[in-house]
């Protein structure tokens, strides 16, 4: 993975587990380490990641997205876990609770992404906000999910069938006034105009 750094194409994102159990060490957190690792090949863009490992509290979960948002400055905040319909699933309610806009295409074709899959995709109901210049995201709870939500679906040999929906994130950053997302085409190829691109640097 890339090496922490904030100069001027670095990002700052935060990567936010949401889970009682985990939070409370009854069994280690696999959100985390998914999040950072799948970032850390799709991305050339040093990164810098402000990790918050939280329980299932509507209130702590809309304070953690500000603190991240608001106070370290991060232009992508990811989430996972939270976002099914059992009574403590509120991480949606939490980030609609700090949201400004909302955008419902993520939501719509992260369900479309996880239905090829298993047919309970449907009772998924993440939901993705933007707050000041930052993206928020809630992803899946599972590491397989988080990875085939955020790069899409492949054939056996490696062919993508479905983009996943990172392929939109770097241009939505542009747009909100971040830095210039890179990715590894192999990983996760970004999509922009023409107009939106610039020379990927060596």
């Amino acid at each position: 993975m890339a090496a922490p750094d904030n100069g001027p194409d670095a990002l700052r994102v935060g990567l936010v587990s949401i889970s009682d159990r985990a939070s409370s060490g009854v069994y280690a957190d696999a959100g985390l380490p998914a999040l950072r690792d799948w970032l850390g090949r799709a991305l050339r863009n040093p990164l810098h990641c402000i990790e918050r490992l939280i329980p299932d509290e509507r209130d702590g979960i809309a304070e953690t997205l500000r603190e991240l948002v608001d106070g370290e400055r991060c232009a992508l905040v990811l989430t996972t876990g939270g976002t099914g319909p059992a009574p403590r699933d509120v991480t949606p309610e939490a980030t609609l609770d700090v949201a400004e806009r909302v955008m419902p295409g993520f939501g719509e074709e992260m369900r479309r992404i996880s239905r090829h899959f298993v047919p309970t995709a449907i009772l998924s109901r993440q939901v993705a906000v933007i707050r000041g210049g930052a993206l928020i995201v809630n992803l899946p709870g599972q590491p397989k999910a988080i990875r085939e939500t955020l790069e899409g679906l492949r054939e056996a040999d490696g062919r993508l069938l479905v983009q996943g929906v990172f392929a939109a994130i770097p241009y939505c950053i542009d747009l909100l006034g971040g830095p210039y997302l890179e990715c590894n085409d192999d990983v996760c190829a970004a999509f922009r105009p023409k107009s939106a691109q610039r020379p990927q640097r060596a």
